[in-house]
């Protein structure tokens, strides 16, 4: 068995596991994963795209996305503790956007001012896209859905057809296959079945005191499989509304059942099922590949660091989750950021290496050891 073939052997069984895991307890495993692998992840990946200059044509490109990461964090702390901040509650979509738009000129543009002109004109075409308070698809999918889902499971797909494509790999090809099949089976399966109830620590940890993943799958929820919420009533029966920044009255809906639909509707359970997968194996995978990926080349003393920053993490989710989520907020999304290249890279080199099989056909090239 050479290199190749072992490794993708791994791979499929790791997406094997990831997907009996996520159907016996989704809550618990992916709370597990990202408080465990999670940190040991943001880590290693940051230090190996460094080393790498983040796929980017400039020296300097990375800075504009850690500027965008710290502006994030500002925004979300400014939300938690009611700061003032000169942004509107949209602007968070707009540099998301702006950094993964971007990251095209970051990946082909050598020219520092046609980069800035660049950036500055996708930022104005941002202000257009996404209004103060407007929630359509687009904004939804930028501000939610690519910084999650598509991260760790579009953008893990991509990065594995990439890598088969490019290295004509058979058994490559048939890993993505699987990693497709995999949360199919996850919804068609036992929708009915329940095989472990979310325990109480599970629903604790994921709400984390306001600041954890409940709410985003409750706008999963709403926006992806449009779960409806009755609106909100008064003491004497009156449907409540409230009035966005454009002075506009919106329904108010009535989240007093969130908990019951997210924790034990089959809707909110097999969406966990698939994002307790999703992120298993997202961190899986970037582990299994390490001979490959070589993030462990790196100087010891920064290995050191890494290291005991991970056991840091580990310690804080472990004495309150909510700890935990904050001090790895910035990290965690300025590894979504980075890597945005890098998905840019996998995206357009897939077209070429098809363009490439098109014209000299798919020859098998083998992997040097």
């Amino acid at each position: 068995m050479n290199n190749d073939l072992k490794i993708n052997a791994i791979n499929i069984g790791l997406m094997i596991f990831s997907c009996i895991v996520a159907f016996i307890m989704p809550f618990e495993v992916f709370l597990f994963v990202y408080a465990v692998l999670g940190p040991l992840h943001y880590l290693t990946e940051i230090s190996w795209l460094h080393d790498r200059q983040y796929f980017t044509k400039g020296k300097y490109d990375s800075i504009v996305l850690w500027i965008i990461g710290v502006i994030i964090l500002l925004i979300s702390l400014a939300y938690r503790y009611n700061w003032a901040l000169p942004f509107d509650n949209s602007f968070s979509t707009k540099i998301i956007f702006v950094a993964f738009i971007g990251s095209l000129l970051m990946v082909f543009v050598k020219n520092v001012f046609i980069k800035i002109g660049g950036l500055l004109f996708i930022l104005l075409i941002s202000n257009v896209l996404f209004e103060a308070d407007k929630r359509d698809k687009l904004a939804f999918f930028i501000g939610s859905l690519l910084p999650t889902l598509v991260h760790v499971f579009v953008f893990t797909g991509f990065f594995m057809l990439y890598g088969a494509l490019k290295n004509r790999s058979v058994s490559g090809l048939i890993s993505v296959l699987v990693f497709v099949i995999c949360p199919i089976l996850l919804f068609m399966l036992f929708k009915d079945n329940s095989f472990i109830e979310v325990t109480k620590y599970g629903q604790d940890s994921f709400k984390a005191g306001g600041e954890g993943f409940f709410d985003t799958n409750l706008s999963f929820l709403t926006n992806i499989f449009h779960v409806d919420f009755p609106q909100l009533k008064d003491a004497a029966g009156n449907l409540l509304f409230y009035e966005n920044a454009d002075g506009v009255q919106i329904p108010a809906p009535d989240y007093s059942n969130a908990a019951q639909v997210v924790f034990h509707s089959q809707t909110g359970i097999l969406l966990m099922r698939f994002i307790a997968f999703a992120y298993t194996y997202h961190y899986l995978n970037w582990f299994s590949k390490t001979e490959v990926i070589k993030w462990h080349k790196v100087p010891k003393v920064r290995l050191i660091v890494i290291i005991v920053l991970w056991f840091i993490s580990i310690l804080l989710y472990g004495l309150n989750y909510s700890l935990g989520l904050r001090w790895l907020y910035f990290l965690s999304f300025c590894h979504v950021l980075l890597e945005f290249p890098l998905n840019i890279v996998s995206i357009t080199g897939i077209f070429k290496e098809i363009g490439s099989i098109s014209k000299k056909g798919f020859k098998l090239i083998p992997i040097k050891n």
